[in-house]
C-alpha cells in the first residue's frame, strides 16, 4: 500500500516504523518505577554510553528525570509477559516482578536474561521525548536468549537465517521454531 501525499509526517513515520524490528527492554529507576522500552541502544564503546528516549508525558517521566542511574534489562521471548506489564499503563509494573533492590534503590529484575546500569550523563528534550544518555558501570548476562523484539505492534522473537537467508535452526540457541 502506497501513503497518499496528505499523510501527516506523524501518522508517516508510525506507520514506516511499523515496519522496523526493535530488540524489548525494561528501564527501570529508584522509585522503584519501570517502562518498557524499545529505544535502547549503544552509543559508544569508549567510553561505554548507552541510551533511551521515554515520552515527556509517561507516568515514569517523573522518576527517570530525577534518577541519576539507571538499569535497562534485555528481554528474551519468555519475557514477554514481563514486557507486557511494564508497557501497561495504570498498574503496579512491580506487582508479581522478582528483582533485588541495589543499596541506591535501583531495582534490577532478577529474570532478565541481561543487564546493564548505567551512570546518568546526559538528559535533554528531543521533540515529545527526553534522550537519556548513561555510561555503563556494571551489568552481567545471566543466561543465553532468544531475544524478544518488537514489530508491527506485537512481540516476535528473531532467530538466525543461513548464509543463503533461509531460517537456521541451530546456533546457540539450540533449535529454533
Amino acid at each position: 500500500m502506497t501513503l497518499s501525499t496528505t499523510t501527516s509526517p506523524e501518522e508517516l513515520l508510525r506507520r514506516v516504523l511499523r515496519r522496523h524490528a526493535s530488540g524489548v527492554t525494561v528501564v527501570t529507576v529508584p522509585g522503584p518505577a519501570g517502562f518498557t522500552a524499545t529505544s535502547f541502544t549503544s552509543v559508544s564503546l569508549r567510553p561505554a554510553l548507552v541510551s533511551f528516549y521515554l515520552g515527556r508525558t509517561a507516568s515514569t517521566a517523573g522518576a527517570v528525570q530525577r534518577a541519576g542511574r539507571f538499569a535497562v534489562h534485555l528481554l528474551g521471548t519468555a519475557d514477554a509477559a514481563l514486557a507486557a506489564r511494564f508497557a501497561a499503563s495504570g498498574a503496579d509494573r512491580f506487582e508479581g516482578a522478582a528483582y533485588e533492590t541495589r543499596a541506591d534503590g535501583l531495582p534490577v529484575l532478577s529474570a532478565a536474561p541481561a543487564w546493564l546500569i548505567a551512570r546518568v550523563v546526559s538528559r535533554r528534550p528531543v521533540g515529545d521525548h527526553i534522550l537519556v544518555v548513561g555510561e555503563v558501570e556494571a551489568g552481567a548476562v545471566r543466561e543465553e536468549a532468544v531475544p524478544l523484539v518488537h514489530h508491527d505492534g506485537a512481540f516476535a522473537l528473531a532467530s538466525r537465517l543461513t548464509p543463503d537467508g533461509a531460517r537456521g535452526t541451530g546456533g546457540p540457541y539450540g533449535s529454533e521454531p
